[in-house]
C-alpha cells in the first residue's frame, strides 16, 4: 500500500501521548519537503546533504550518469548554478511510499519557463538516503490519434 507523506495508523505503534511516531524516513521526508518548498535549489542541496549518507548513490538513466558520494554530489550541486548558467526552483507535488521507499514528484523550472516533470525514487538505509533514481521529462503535446482513448487534464505547470 502506498501512502502520501503521513503514518498510517493502521500499521503503526501509538505512543503514550495517543500519536503516531514519525519513523526516521518519515521525518527524513519532512526535512526534504521544507528544504523543496524553500524554493531554491542550494536549500534542497543543503537538505539532501543532511538526508544522505556518506556513501550515496544517485543515478541519472536518461543521462547514463552515476554520482557515487555524498561529496560528489554535493560538488555537483555547489557547481551547478555556474556551470549552466542557470538558477532552478522546484515545487514539489507528492511524496508516497512506505518503509525505506518513497517516490518524489516536482516540477523544475530551469529559468526558461517550461515545467520538467521529476521523478526521484528514494531508498532509505538506517534512516539516511542511501541510493536515488531520478528522472527527468520535459513536456510534450499528446498525439491526435489518442484523443479518443484519453481524457484531457490540465497539464503540470511551470512554478509561478
Amino acid at each position: 500500500m502506498l501512502r502520501s507523506m503521513g503514518v498510517d495508523r493502521t500499521e503503526a505503534t501509538v505512543n503514550a501521548q495517543g500519536r503516531t511516531p514519525m519513523s526516521d524516513v518519515d521525518s527524513a521526508m519532512e526535512r526534504f519537503r521544507k528544504a523543496v518548498e524553500a524554493g531554491d535549489m542550494r536549500s534542497l542541496a543543503n537538505g539532501l546533504d543532511e538526508l544522505a549518507r556518506d556513501d550515496l548513490v544517485q543515478e541519472w538513466p536518461q543521462s547514463g550518469e552515476r554520482i557515487r558520494g555524498k561529496a560528489n554530489l554535493k560538488r555537483i550541486n555547489e557547481n551547478y548554478s555556474a556551470a549552466t548558467g542557470t538558477n532552478p526552483t522546484a515545487k514539489l507535488r507528492r511524496i508516497s511510499g512506505e518503509g525505506n521507499i518513497r517516490v518524489i514528484e516536482m516540477t523544475i523550472d530551469y529559468g526558461d519557463g517550461t515545467p520538467v516533470s521529476y521523478v526521484g525514487i528514494a531508498e532509505f538505509k538506517d534512516g539516511k538516503l542511501a541510493k536515488q533514481t531520478e528522472y527527468f521529462a520535459n513536456p510534450f503535446e499528446a498525439p491526435a490519434w489518442r484523443a479518443d482513448f484519453v481524457e484531457k487534464m490540465e497539464p503540470v505547470a511551470a512554478r509561478r
